[in-house]
């Protein structure tokens, strides 16, 4: 047996709690899968206080718990339940979770996207608690620390320079002895009294306990001689960029060049009607809560009048 719903969304972050909260209001009764890591990115983040409406800044897991709740009191029901296969064909579109076939007359993609990590111990237990891979987020609560950021692209060298408004010192470690950023960034980082760059570096160990003052260390290894060094420091920010979650949509929706999940001039609009993409899973540049919240707006706005100009 398979359930129908109006609308059904895949996603659990900001973008995906807030369509919901959207839907719901609208009277659409909303399905949401929250996937394998309900509340998205927010949930690795310790305390968010960039965010409208919490002057003291509030912990991430609490403000996703805050969101679902807000969903669920207007109507919305959120199911722990991860999707591994979706046929967007036609309509109604079907949407598998495992084995649990589910109809939906409207969906909206909500999956985020996923920072690269290092793949190294400790990496995410230490996330929030001096391990980031979001200078925006995060920055704020390097003052006058010393921090390193690993990466060599145009992002890397962009988080580096916004370091530099917070942080004493920001050391670039990068793999190679040439950048791939742009000339505009090299110059940039080059002028910056503040940053220094650790040429033909890799960060290989990270040393610290999240119940026991946090980050403490790295080791750095030459990638040319193997020789190995500990490198005290604060921070430590990964820039080797994200992937958006897509995997499972390829095969059904046109991606841009970077793997993001293409959208329609200033809306939420795939090129299926009747499916919808908010957040960070069709953001590469911005990659914030607020913004990923607007675009949850939009997709459920979008929804609602696409199933209105189908009744």
């Amino acid at each position: 047996m398979s359930e129908s719903r109006k609308v059904l969304i895949i996603g659990s972050g900001p973008a995906g709690l807030t369509a919901a909260i959207y839907t719901a209001r609208a009277n659409l009764e909303p399905l949401v899968f929250e996937g394998i890591q309900p509340g998205g990115q927010l949930t690795i983040t310790t305390d968010v206080e960039n965010y409208p409406g919490f002057p003291e800044g509030v912990m991430g897991p609490d403000m996703m718990e805050l969101f679902r709740t807000q969903a669920q009191k207007f109507g919305a029901q959120t199911q722990f339940r991860h999707v591994t296969k979706v046929d967007f064909s036609k309509r109604p579109f079907k949407v598998w979770s495992d084995q649990e076939l589910t109809l939906a007359d409207s969906v909206i993609i909500s999956t985020g996207a996923t920072a690269k990590l290092l793949g190294l111990d400790n990496e995410t237990e230490l996330m929030g608690h001096g391990v980031s891979a979001c200078a925006t987020c995060d920055g704020f609560f390097f003052k006058d620390k010393q921090v390193l950021v690993v990466g060599g692209g145009d992002a890397a060298l962009e988080e580096a320079n916004f370091l530099t408004r917070f942080a004493s010192k920001v050391t670039v470690i990068h793999r190679r002895d040439t950048f791939r950023a742009s000339k505009i960034m090299q110059e940039r980082i080059n002028k910056n009294p503040k940053i220094d760059v650790r040429w033909n570096s890799a960060v290989t160990k990270i040393h610290g306990n999240a119940q026991n003052g946090g980050l403490t260390a790295v080791t750095l290894t030459d990638t040319q001689n193997g020789s190995e060094s500990d490198y005290p420091l604060d921070g430590l920010f990964l820039a080797i960029g994200h992937y958006p979650n897509t995997d499972l949509f390829k095969d059904q929706l046109p991606l841009d060049a970077k793997g993001y999940l293409v959208t329609e001039g200033k809306s939420s609009r795939t090129t299926i009607p009747g499916i919808f993409a908010c957040g960070d899973v069709q953001d590469s540049v911005y990659r914030q809560a607020v913004t990923a919240a607007g675009s949850g707006c939009m997709a459920a706005i979008d929804a609602e009048h696409f199933l209105e100009e189908q009744a």
